[in-house]
């Protein structure tokens, strides 16, 4: 295995250490980056079965891929969007430079964020209904 695998790897291992930004507006202890990934892996799964014609191994992927550069730039909230700027891209370049997955999930990443394949449009779909399960989730605690 690559140095570059390697490293990529222990990153991953790290998305369980991210949390979302749900925290600075709820209190709650609302899923972390992993958590976020696990839970939209199965939403996206069950969306795809109801529809035709999806690949479901790349929508797993895509999955597995779109929120990873959060590694690199943190979890930005939508009011925080106003002030700061983010760049993805070259997180996600950057993540994946050097790695025997380089190419292939680049452009899964790419494919995702511009919503246009059904495996994008469902995987966006599961990326919304994880946050609108996890707040029902949270009102239930409060």
């Amino acid at each position: 295995m690559a140095k570059r695998d390697v490293e990529f790897l222990f990153e991953m291992g790290n998305i369980r250490l991210i949390d979302r930004m749900w925290r600075r507006f709820h209190g709650q202890n609302f899923a972390n980056l992993a958590e976020h990934h696990f839970r939209m892996f199965w939403i996206a799964m069950i969306i795809a079965a109801k529809e035709k014609n999806v690949d479901t191994g790349k929508l797993a992927k895509m999955v597995l891929v779109h929120d990873i550069a959060e590694s690199r730039t943190g979890d930005v909230d939508y009011l925080a969007r106003q002030y700061v700027e983010r760049n993805e891209q070259l997180g996600i370049q950057d993540m994946l430079a050097e790695t025997g997955i380089e190419k292939e999930f680049y452009a899964l990443w790419e494919e995702y964020e511009k919503h246009e394949s059904i495996e994008a449009k469902i995987a966006k779909d599961a990326d919304n209904l994880d946050v609108d399960f996890e707040l029902v989730e949270q009102s239930f605690v409060g």
